[in-house]
């Protein structure tokens, strides 16, 4: 392993005004997005969609750092033949892999998950690698309920799982993206999911220790601390900013070279809202960026519709999302900002 190369990719994907999108929605997933914009979900209609964003030539060159591919995608052709990894690079951007293939029950937690994904794990790599992947992303999913939800067997096995998989990476001269979500789907408010959220970063970092992951060479995407979608009392977006940061500040080591948070459910404006206050908050120990799919996403599919005349009005709302979010990277947003849209 060579831990400068993974420092200078690290450091690369978390570029100020820059940062990652995350098109590695799985089969199922990108389903239900066609599904909302009546566009059937076919091989074909997956790549002509996400041609679309990686030709995004201004989006794509002046705003986005890294892409983070599905297995699908990574091994897809553009209709002219030319790779789709291939459009990556060649608008300066970093090509990435999702390698954690989803969730099951975990055994004797009842409502809760597990990620799976680890067998074999090491030869993926390899091959992904030499297809051009230089970062990889690996999703553990803690929800926050009733009845002792979260567990801490459910924390500490997907901790674990984190860990062992950013190790395999950092083996693979990949840097991996370490992602513990706790979801924002129940009705707890932001002292709750700070609470979490504490407790699940501390565990993540006693792993990543215990399997000698070099921080220098990591990238953490986590949730923001935000109360849940249903709880009656949400939080200003000055105290999401203030306590995101106070909570990061407690559990995340300076050494870790940049954040790049999940949207998480928020609406576009939303997401970016919060990102840009966190930035001007400013003297951090690490570069504060995003790593958003559907806060990315929404806007382009909407406008697409799948349809080939709508692909330059798909590129314009894509590339407004994009601008958008990489001015916030530098505390840079402003409201009014989103009247200008394409």
């Amino acid at each position: 392993m060579k831990l400068a190369d993974l420092n200078k990719v690290a450091l690369a994907m978390v570029t100020p005004g820059k940062g990652i999108l995350a098109a590695d929605e799985s089969s199922g997933t990108i389903k239900k997005r066609f599904d909302a914009i009546k566009v059937e979900s076919t091989e074909e209609n997956r790549r002509d969609y996400r041609e679309m964003l990686f030709r995004s030539q201004e989006a794509m060159s002046k705003y986005i750092s890294g892409v983070i591919l599905y297995d699908e995608t990574i091994w897809q052709n553009a209709k002219d033949g030319t790779p789709l990894i291939k459009l990556i690079e060649q608008a300066g951007s970093i090509p990435g892999i999702k390698v954690d293939e989803g969730t099951q029950a975990l055994p004797n937690c009842p409502g809760e998950l597990v990620t799976v994904g680890l067998d074999k794990l090491a030869e993926r790599l390899k091959k992904y690698y030499e297809r051009g992947a230089r970062f990889a992303k690996w999703r553990a999913v803690i929800d926050i309920g009733t009845g002792g939800i979260p567990s801490m067997t459910a924390i500490r096995v997907n901790a674990h799982a984190l860990a062992r998989y950013a190790a395999l990476c950092q083996a693979a001269q990949i840097v991996p993206i370490v992602e513990p979500e706790v979801l924002m789907d129940g009705d707890h408010d932001i002292e709750r999911c700070y609470d979490v959220t504490s407790r699940v970063l501390n565990q993540t970092f006693r792993e990543l220790r215990v399997q000698r992951v070099e921080l220098e060479g990591m990238v953490l995407k986590p949730n923001m601390a935000i109360a849940g979608k249903k709880s009656a009392k949400q939080a200003s977006v000055e105290e999401v900013a203030e306590k995101t940061i106070r909570m990061l500040k407690a559990c995340v080591p300076a050494a870790v070279p940049g954040i790049a948070f999940l949207s998480g459910g928020q609406s576009d404006e939303e997401a970016t809202a919060h990102l840009n206050a966190m930035n001007r908050i400013g003297n951090l120990p690490w570069k504060l960026t995003f790593s958003f799919g559907r806060a990315l996403q929404a806007a382009p599919q909407k406008a697409w519709s799948g349809r080939p005349e709508n692909v330059a009005a798909g590129q314009r709302a894509f590339t407004h999302r994009a601008r958008m979010n990489a001015l916030a990277s530098k505390g840079e947003w402003a409201t009014d900002m989103e009247k200008k849209a394409a």
